[in-house]
């Protein structure tokens, strides 16, 4: 009499498959745990300069083996199964490459818990418009701390110039040293372009600063939503979604993320914050253990008055500290 093994009698391997014919891609994006992947980018293959190389999505989902790590866009990943992106077609996400950045937010400045956005991204575009909605500069401080943490480079653009002057929002981060650029509507884009020329690009920014419609302009075929300013709350509303990667034209790529409205910071170290300060940084050597640089007890004043550095920078500074602190808005 034949007797069927049963669920449990099969030994158990912890050897993994190699997964040696898994095809290189980067999650451009992500839908309630389906991946959107693209197959031969100049991201995964740095070195191939044809434009009219063969381009393939790719639907995946992650394979068991991943366990509970997380996958966002921006990361560079390796799938096996049907990789041909055919209609119906499915593959697995097998690996997941090591990262060389990583934006993240929490959900509240109390909640240490951190929240990854994008990976592998090295230029943080910070979108703030001069009015319609008016700029808050409390979220630009807080995404500028963001991008010194994960040691992404920043860059300020002013939208809607043609609607208000510039002046008042540069010479508050001048200071900073921050490249910034200053842009209207229906204006030349040739400045942006070049500074996302071969870079990957971050966008982002709270509701109606004009992300969707930037990205319209600098990827024709995009086809993003583009939102109006409510004209009683002075708010826009959320079109997109979910963050998507597109290839630019004349080369790099951008990332265009859901409007904001709030940024938590609180797994954000002081150090990291500091590290933006190389000036600031060898002064806060003689504050006390502990020390916020907010307070009487801190030496940057002493620093400061000695001639290290300027008091506008210590000003930067701590008004960034108190952006991660959770300090009230003044917008």
């Amino acid at each position: 009499m034949r007797v069927r093994p049963g669920k449990g009698s099969r030994p158990r391997t912890r050897r993994r498959p190699a997964h040696e014919d898994a095809v290189a891609a980067v999650v451009v994006a992500v839908d309630r745990g389906r991946y959107t992947c693209l197959v031969g980018t100049a991201l995964t293959e740095p070195d191939v300069r044809d434009k009219h190389r063969r381009v393939v999505p790719v639907t995946a989902m992650r394979a068991r083996e991943l366990g509970r790590k997380g996958i966002v866009v921006g990361d560079r990943v390796s799938v096996v199964g049907d990789t041909s992106g055919g209609p119906d077609s499915l593959a697995r996400i097998v690996r997941v490459e090591p990262r060389t950045s990583m934006l993240r937010r929490s959900a509240d400045d109390n909640d240490e818990v951190e929240r990854p956005i994008v990976a592998n991204a090295d230029q943080l575009v910070i979108v703030a418009a001069l009015a319609d909605p008016p700029p808050r500069p409390r979220m630009i401080d807080r995404l500028m701390v963001a991008a010194f943490d994960a040691d992404i480079d920043p860059l300020l653009c002013l939208t809607k110039a043609d609607l208000a002057a510039p002046d008042d929002l540069v010479a508050r981060y001048e200071p900073l040293g921050v490249p910034y650029l200053i842009v209207q509507k229906g204006g030349d884009l040739d400045e942006l372009r070049a500074k996302l020329d071969d870079r990957l690009s971050v966008l982002v920014g709270h509701s109606g600063v004009g992300k969707s419609t930037l990205v319209n302009a600098l990827v024709p075929d995009a086809g993003r939503a583009v939102s109006h300013v409510n004209l009683v709350t002075g708010r826009g509303r959320h079109t997109s979604s979910s963050a998507v990667a597109l290839e630019l034209p004349g080369g790099g790529w951008i990332i265009d993320t859901p409007g904001v409205r709030s940024f938590g910071l609180g797994h954000v170290v002081i150090d990291n914050v500091l590290a933006a300060f190389p000036d600031l940084a060898e002064g806060a050597t003689r504050c006390p253990k502990g020390c916020n640089h907010r307070s009487e007890e801190c030496a940057l004043d002493a620093w400061v008055a000695e001639g290290h550095a300027g008091p506008v920078r210590l000003e930067s500074l701590r008004r960034l500290l108190g952006s991660r602190d959770g300090a009230p808005d003044d917008e």
